[in-house]
């Protein structure tokens, strides 16, 4: 699927699997386009070597959501939820939508709990050394004392926060705040982890980033910890986690539990 412009509206066009694009059931696609509501789009679909006729879909405006875009009708935000593993690069991701609210001017505060100092007290630091200044905050309920006034609010760490958060994430986006949090979604134990599954449960996007795990080199979503360090909350980097698939991370278990 590509996209190109026309006039003012994007046009999608789909090309068959024959000329080199990798394209998923077209019947699949037409009902996705026909269920999404947000933005207009033009769509041109060429069916090529294709069984079935789809050439009536041209030029019918469809809906299709892109990207999170400020509502002006009514005063409400909302909250976006980056989870996944650690080392998958939800640090990273939170960082890139701040900073590009930052380049729009809009006023942004971000907010880390207290606990976590790995890198800087001050900042928040992904793995990959890009950072992002911060205040660091005990517990949830200062959150909605500082943000105030804020356009958008960023939340590292989510899940070493009390339940309030969510509350407060809820609060805030009723408010009229774009609220962005990071976190990880389950323990080095595989269960969910503290507030998070109440915060994806009530925001309006999810986004599940994954790493690459060490053992096998399949997509990662559980994090495991390599220490006997039997804590539920356990700061650590690679010394003590390691990203693994559900294989590597069920084999690596049953092995803990044989010892």
């Amino acid at each position: 699927m590509s996209l190109i412009s026309k006039g003012n509206l994007p046009v999608i066009i789909f090309i068959s699997v024959n000329n080199g694009w990798r394209i998923f059931d077209f019947d699949k696609i037409f009902l996705l386009l026909k269920k999404c509501k947000t933005s207009n789009f033009y769509v041109n679909l060429l069916p090529v070597q294709s069984n079935k006729n789809y050439s009536f879909l041209k030029a019918e405006k469809y809906k299709m959501f892109l990207e999170n875009t400020v509502n002006h009708k009514e005063q409400f935000g909302w909250i976006e939820v980056i989870c996944g593993s650690m080392f998958s690069g939800k640090t990273e991701e939170l960082i890139r939508r701040l900073k590009r609210a930052q380049f729009a001017k809009q006023k942004v505060e971000i907010f880390k709990p207290a606990i976590d100092t790995r890198y800087h007290d001050e900042m928040v630091v992904s793995h990959d050394a890009n950072e992002i200044r911060s205040t660091p905050v005990p517990a949830a309920a200062n959150i909605a004392i500082l943000a105030q006034g804020c356009d958008v609010i960023g939340i590292d760490e989510a899940q070493f926060f009390d339940d309030e958060i969510v509350t407060v994430c809820n609060d805030l986006a009723n408010q009229g705040i774009r609220v962005i949090v990071a976190g990880l979604d389950m323990d080095f134990k595989g269960n969910p982890f503290g507030p998070m599954p109440a915060l994806m449960a009530t925001a309006e996007y999810v986004t599940k980033v994954h790493a690459v795990c060490t053992r096998t080199g399949n997509l990662a979503n559980y994090s495991f910890r390599k220490t006997d360090n039997d804590k539920l909350v356990m700061l650590g980097e690679t010394e003590e986690y390691e990203p693994l698939s559900r294989a590597a991370y069920y084999n690596a278990m049953k092995k803990n539990q044989e010892k």
